[in-house]
């Protein structure tokens, strides 16, 4: 199956549908969900991990927005009141944690806690959600004050909430919330705190040094988090619990869930990190997909609504990881939901194009274009698609020198003569040896009449 040539930067909230070629000659319109969101760089008493993601229904004030590097799309950043109050007083407000300075710390280099032998290794620990991590020591927890025992630690899959502060090297604070709440293996949070949370006991208080591998990368996080930063948290375990059951939420707690998956899963896309982004936005479905549909009201049609977005977006991950007919599937699947999505019309009639299945495929564009006549991206698949049925489209094949068919003997072109060894031309030789017994004949008649 010929590798479709999908837009290879398009968030797929946007139109990552489009071709390339078609991407360059029109400007991008917006798609069927809003802009995606970046992460905030701290939250309110009261909010999630994810609702620090700045996610539907928790809008930011516009005076936060804000540009992501090298992207080119719009993020908000929630900015709650008393996250703004505490970066204008600076250390004077006094410890986050009673009894613990993170800006103590500070004095030393953040490569020092990499080195100290009193600190634990995360990586290569079996206790951790991933335990075929090598340990690297790149990512390291020192206990502070003791929690309630081994039979207290969280395991994969349930919900903790944390007290958290971060910071960077030169002691700029970039993260700060009371009650951060996250489902281990989730990946709602960096992989620093979901891998270190297993590792806590309840009201254990620890700090946790990490590199940048295991935070925010070389991206780093705008505005406040560079690329390639190294963080040093200090983290108190709160509570420990099971994950909401999702047939005990209700149809307006799926809605406000699955969006928050989904946002995450649109800035794991935005960063590239396609198997992250795949996760969140196959939980998201998950979610969404929970409430039975009793009767035809709003809230299940926006639960519809949600599904279609997320099998739309999960079709743009498949294609990212080369996973066509995967791709081909989820587009189907979107169909089902929704006949009339243009997107995965033609995300549908595209792959069949490339699979080979012309008349399905055509069929297919012919419907997308009824919906949109003016989208200049589906007349140019149908004008390829055409071109492939007939065989126009087909490289003509290179022919064969006739040396390979007839062999060297029947060369069209003759070799050249090999000069001489002496380097004379081979004229010359004939001609002085024509000369030398000419000479020889005639010196020979004259001596015999004589």
């Amino acid at each position: 199956m010929e590798k479709p040539e999908f837009d290879s930067k398009a968030c797929p909230d946007c139109d990552a549908w489009v071709s390339k070629e078609e991407d360059k000659k029109q400007p991008v319109k917006p798609g069927e969900m809003e802009e995606s969101r970046g992460e905030a760089s701290s939250s309110s008493s009261s909010s999630s991990a994810l609702e620090s993601l700045g996610v539907p229904g928790m809008e930011a004030d516009d005076g936060n927005q804000r540009k992501t590097p090298g992207l080119g799309k719009t993020v908000r950043f929630q900015v709650p009141p008393e996250i703004v109050t505490t970066a204008a007083v600076g250390s004077s407000e006094g410890s986050f944690f009673q009894g613990y300075d993170l800006e103590d710390l500070a004095s030393s280099s953040l490569k020092d806690f990499f080195e100290f032998d009193d600190w634990l290794d995360i990586t290569g620990n079996s206790v951790v959600p991933v335990p075929f991590l090598p340990e690297d020591k790149l990512l390291r927890k020192k206990v502070l004050t003791p929690g309630k025992g081994v039979c207290s630690q969280p395991k994969s899959g349930q919900e903790v909430t944390v007290k958290v502060q971060g910071m960077l090297e030169d002691g700029t604070i970039i993260e700060k919330d009371p009650k951060l709440t996250f489902v281990i293996g989730d990946r709602d949070v960096n992989q620093a705190l979901e891998l270190c949370a297993p590792l806590m006991q309840k009201d254990e208080i620890a700090l946790l040094i990490t590199s940048a591998k295991y935070a925010y990368g070389q991206r780093g996080r705008d505005p406040d988090i560079p690329a390639d930063a190294s963080l040093l948290y200090e983290l108190q375990l709160l509570e420990v619990r099971k994950r909401p059951s999702l047939q005990s939420l209700s149809a307006s707690d799926c809605i406000r869930i699955g969006s928050q998956k989904r946002e995450r899963g649109n800035y794991y896309f935005q960063r590239e990190e396609y198997q992250d982004a795949f996760q969140s936005y196959s939980t998201a479905l998950q979610v969404l997909s929970a409430p039975a549909s009793v009767a035809p009201t709003p809230e299940h049609e926006e639960l519809r609504g949600g599904r279609v977005k997320c099998l739309n977006n999960l079709a743009a991950v498949h294609i990212k990881l080369e996973r066509y007919d995967d791709a081909l599937e989820t587009s189907s699947s979107v169909l089902e939901l929704d006949p009339g999505n243009v997107k995965a019309l033609f995300r549908k009639g595209k792959l069949l194009s490339d699979k080979g299945e012309f008349q399905e495929a055509m069929e297919t564009l012919k419907k997308a274009l009824k919906l949109e006549p003016s989208t200049k991206a589906i007349h140019l698949e149908l004008s390829k698609l055409v071109k492939k049925q007939t065989g126009d489209n087909e490289t003509p094949k290179r022919k064969p020198k006739p040396t390979q068919n007839l062999g060297e003997s029947l060369a069209p072109f003759p070799k050249p003569l090999k000069k001489n060894p002496s380097g004379i031309p081979w004229e010359l030789l004939l001609a002085a040896i024509v000369v030398a017994v000419g000479t020889l004949m005639t010196s020979m008649i004259l001596s015999a009449r004589n």
